[in-house]
């Protein structure tokens, strides 16, 4: 009996080692072959076998590793989260479960659902774990920057540069947040360092393109503008951008185009972009005094967004074009018929004759006397100064200065701003108890009435 007991306990240890045996080798062998079948590209067979080792031990924390890989692998992101969240939860890493590659793909997989928050919390740990990886400081870096914590971004990139000097994203990274904090030297060493480090990063050109803009150096602007557009991501972006150099230096016609072109891009004008697109059109229509062209584009704009920038009070401001013909003539007529008009309002409104006549850009320069009946050679020793505008942007104290400065110039007792918009509150103050009269839109409409009765 004692014996039968004996081979009984005997028979039940060497089972017990058996399995023992099989949980610490043969286990571990048939992970190596789920990750083998990863490798090989055999993604289906790979999550079947996977699947198999946990429905016996669903603690296997490292047949949960590769089924996510497998299911990454197959394009299953879904599935390949809710397993590395699983893992992250409850797995204890070691030589079979490394800690710092699984975190560096879940990482990568929660930025990839655009799960910040979780993201950084993994690369702020492989910045512990793998301190001398620059990639992680990079990325978080990235992530405080799309959270606006680019006071924290800026020194997670700077510590990405320690790590690895020649990294371009870095280098891009930091000169577009230095641009922000109006750092424009720094900004500028960065982003050029990122192009020559990396001349098809052509994001960077982007941001250097910004940078030039805004120290007005426009030429060179255009031209980084050029080469960001190469970028699908940037290339409306950078087609508005140099739409707005183009703004700026009077070449309507040319940015007229790249904002058709942007606008183009849009098949849904679903982005924000595109608005601003048709906004800077509608600018290029106003400025080029094609008023309903402006019109359509701000009507256009209105339908998507009521509270996108001004649109609302430009549309007010020129509702009256529709019943208003004469304002209508003042704001779109040709240079040599509005020439002729203000020659008209000078006259029948203001009871002088025209002199000298000098088209501006966005209006006409008068120098008149006062007129004898049916005489418009009529010279008369007080001189006066008539500056007409048809800008829609409200004249400034700066360009009182620069009128009545002109005025004196030409002997002129007098000067007349006569304009179709309104004045500055700093342009009105100006004026006062000085020798010009300040002639606002409402003004404006009456002097036409009597140029046209």
């Amino acid at each position: 009996m004692i014996q039968l007991i004996l081979i009984i306990a005997s028979v039940v240890f060497i089972v017990a080692i058996s399995v023992i045996l099989i949980k610490y080798f043969a286990m571990p062998q048939r992970v190596d072959t789920v990750r083998k079948l990863i490798k090989q590209g055999k993604n289906q067979a790979a999550a079947k076998l996977a699947k198999q080792i946990i429905a016996k031990n669903p603690k296997d924390y490292p047949a949960h590793y590769y089924l996510g890989k497998a299911y990454l692998a197959d394009n299953r992101s879904e599935l390949a989260l809710m397993e590395f969240k699983m893992i992250n939860e409850n797995a204890l890493f070691g030589p079979s479960l490394p800690e710092v590659p699984f975190r560096q793909e879940f990482a990568a997989l929660q930025m990839k659902f655009n799960h910040n928050e979780e993201a950084l919390k993994e690369y702020l740990i492989l910045t512990k774990l793998d301190s001398m990886n620059a990639t992680n400081f990079l990325n978080a870096g990235k992530i405080y920057e799309q959270m606006n914590r680019k006071d924290l971004a800026l020194g997670f990139y700077q510590r990405c540069i320690k790590l690895e000097p020649k990294n371009a994203q870095a280098h891009g990274s930091l000169g577009y947040i230095l641009f922000l904090a109006k750092q424009y030297v720094d900004a500028k060493r960065e982003l050029d360092l990122a192009i020559r480090l990396s001349p098809e990063t052509y994001a960077n050109y982007y941001y250097l393109g910004k940078l030039l803009k805004e120290a007005k150096d426009l030429g060179a602007a255009v031209k980084a503008f050029d080469k960001a557009q190469r970028d699908s991501e940037f290339k409306q972006k950078a087609l508005i951008e140099r739409a707005t150099c183009y703004i700026i230096a009077n070449r309507y016609d040319n940015a007229q185009i790249d904002l058709q072109r942007a606008i183009e891009l849009d098949k849904d004008e679903s982005k924000n972009d595109t608005l601003y697109a048709r906004y800077f059109l509608a600018t290029c229509y106003e400025k080029s005094r094609k008023i309903e062209k402006a019109i359509e584009q701000w009507e256009k704009i209105y339908k998507r967004s009521r509270s996108f920038r001004d649109v609302a009070a430009k549309l007010q401001e020129y509702k009256d074009l529709q019943t208003n013909d004469n304002l209508k003539d003042y704001l779109t007529c040709s240079d040599a018929e509005f020439s002729e008009l203000c020659k008209n309002i000078t006259l029948k409104a203001l009871g002088l004759a025209a002199q000298q006549i000098e088209t501006k850009k966005n209006g006409c320069q008068m120098i008149a006397s006062e007129a004898k009946e049916g005489d418009w050679r009529n010279m008369r020793k007080q001189m006066i100064m008539l500056r007409f505008f048809r800008d829609p942007e409200p004249v400034e104290d700066t360009d009182v200065r620069e009128v009545l400065d002109k005025s004196k110039a030409a002997n002129c007792t007098k000067a007349y701003i006569i304009i179709s918009s309104e004045f500055s509150r700093a342009a009105v103050q100006f004026a006062e108890n000085r020798p010009v009269e300040l002639v606002p839109k409402t003004k404006l409409e009456e002097f036409l009435a009597k140029a046209n009765s």
